[in-house]
């Protein structure tokens, strides 16, 4: 679909990729914004009974996920950029042409009410074939507020707009 500026450019359903084990509750309180429409996040078990059935599977999981978004939208914690499949969703998105953007989320509360340090550049981490990285394009946003409820704020005022201002490869 091709791009159009205004309003109707905006991203309105999303791939979120980010760390399960680390962050699911936090990214579970960005999708409850209800700002943008998301792919369903599997529950524990569910990413479980997908990662059984080997590293094919789960590739065939993010290109169907991925398939019908908009924008992909990285939610950065503090140890997302290590993640291996992160990593590959990256690339898969830019690979196929697929806007991309980085909000970071280690200002928000996790459930026992702890928030988490600045992780790395997920973007950074992956390297493109003529030399440089993702990194190099895509923004990264980092929410203002003094504290987890002060950082929903901002993410639930800014989160379409930055997903709208996704990186989007010519």
């Amino acid at each position: 679909r091709p791009q159009v500026t205004g309003e109707s450019s905006m991203a309105k359903s999303v791939f979120y990729g980010f760390h399960y084990d680390r962050d699911a509750w936090r990214v579970q309180q960005i999708i409850q914004m209800g700002a943008l429409e998301g792919q369903p996040i599997l529950k524990a078990q569910e990413w479980e009974e997908v990662k059984r059935k080997g590293d094919a599977a789960i590739k065939k999981w993010i290109a169907d996920q991925m398939a019908h978004k908009s924008a992909v939208v990285v939610l950065i914690g503090a140890q997302t950029a290590s993640r291996p499949w992160v990593r590959h969703e990256i690339a898969y998105a830019w690979d196929n042409h697929k806007p991309l953007v980085g909000i970071r989320i280690h200002g928000l509360e996790d459930r026992n009410g702890y928030t988490d340090s600045c992780g790395e550049d997920p973007f950074s981490k992956v390297t493109l074939k003529g030399g440089g990285t993702v990194g190099d394009f895509v923004p990264v946003y980092n929410p203002s507020g003094s504290n987890s409820q002060g950082v929903y704020a901002t993410i639930k005022a800014n989160l379409t707009t930055w997903a709208g201002n996704a990186y989007k490869r010519p």
